[in-house]
């Protein structure tokens, strides 16, 4: 055996060895306690119920988070550019304090339409809100929508004086229920996720007190959600069981100004991930905004990097209050533990929307697993 053989047969032998050895430190590898809903999404808090419609052709779609109940809300806005219809409203300051429904659009600015069509089925139903007005006066539904970017997916977006928003967004409605489709669905239809296709995620987690939470979310970020060289989500030290690939979390490692599966050619205005997180728990407006801060530390543990200029990260909080912090020496405690339960949900509910997705017809070689 020559020495080129010999020098071969080493790297062979090394190669094999690190490969064994990295199986075993994935194997080895501690792993998220905790459980999940019996679905394992948003809809295991009681009062939430979710729709979902898209337009294959157009390659966009609409997901309505429906509150069965008004619901106390409250919304943080940490991209550079948001598309949104009704945040204001959320200040706790302001004088509404509940929503009826949250609308999460493709489409960005033509999205918005999508709150339009909500308002206009549930205000003909007598929902919304009002203060004793004339007769034939309908109520006015509060229905918080944020957009994302998906105009240039390919779809045919020639729609002139029509954008499908409205229409979609009123079948979505009309078919909310507690189960829906992960991945390519809903507002995650045309999405992006970094260089993979990006789609719609949602999880849940059980706190040990019996409190709920649950997350959804459309990822359509400028940043990458695994890691560079690899397939690793970079949110799998939180994964519970194998929700979205069981990897483990070996593989995790980047410097600081690498990128990864990143957008390689990052615009304004063009990338976005849409949140909402729910609670059982019943919270006051100021107490879900700062759940609502807390949880987009939930984007950073999932998308690298997150909140950029050219993203419009926005996440709603909602509180559909079926359950009450019975010691209000805790109260701030409470909130400090549902905040950060929320942050590690919504990063499995990112993972869990990437994972899911597939490509649209025709299309290959974009989805995480064909990495």
């Amino acid at each position: 055996m020559n020495r080129r053989t010999l020098l071969g047969s080493a790297l062979i032998g090394g190669a094999a060895t690190a490969a064994s050895a990295a199986s075993a430190a994935q194997s080895a590898a501690p792993r998220a306690s905790g459980r999940t809903g019996p679905l394992n999404l948003i809809t295991d808090v009681e009062g939430i119920k979710i729709g979902q419609a898209h337009d294959a052709g157009v390659r966009t779609g609409v997901t309505v988070i429906l509150a069965e109940k008004p619901a106390v809300a409250a919304v943080d806005v940490r991209g550079g550019g948001p598309a949104g219809r009704e945040t204001d409203v959320l200040k706790p300051e302001n004088l509404v304090q509940e929503v009826d429904a949250i609308v999460l659009s493709g489409g960005s600015v033509y999205g918005l339409a999508s709150g339009d069509g909500i308002a206009a089925w549930m205000g003909m139903r007598g929902r919304g809100y009002g203060m004793g007005g004339a007769p034939g006066v309908p109520p006015s539904p509060i229905v918080p929508t944020a957009c994302l970017y998906d105009l240039a997916n390919g779809g045919d977006k020639k729609w002139e004086m029509d954008p499908p928003y409205r229409r979609l967004a009123v079948e979505a409605l009309e078919a909310a229920g507690d189960r829906f489709d992960l991945g390519t669905a809903g507002a995650g239809y045309g999405a992006e996720a970094g260089a993979l296709k990006g789609g719609i995620g949602s999880a849940s987690a059980l706190m040990a007190n019996g409190w709920t939470v649950g997350a959804i979310v459309a990822v359509n970020s400028v940043g990458a959600v695994v890691a560079p060289n690899g397939k690793t989500f970079w949110a799998a030290p939180f994964e519970i069981g194998d929700e979205f690939g069981g990897l483990g979390s070996a593989g995790l490692a980047a410097s600081a100004e690498d990128w990864g599966l990143s957008k390689g050619r990052a615009r304004p205005r063009e990338n976005t991930t849409l949140a909402c997180i729910a609670t059982d728990v019943a919270l006051t407006r100021v107490e879900c905004q700062r759940v609502a801060i807390m949880a987009q530390d939930g984007m950073a543990r999932a998308i690298r990097p997150s909140h950029a200029p050219f993203d419009g990260d926005t996440l709603f909080c909602l509180s559909t209050g079926k359950k009450e912090i019975t010691d209000p020496a805790m109260r701030q405690v409470a909130v400090a533990q549902l905040g950060n339960v929320a942050a590690d949900v919504l990063a499995r509910a990112i993972a869990r929307g990437v994972y899911h997705a597939a490509n649209y017809e025709g299309q290959t070689g974009k989805t995480w697993r064909e990495l």
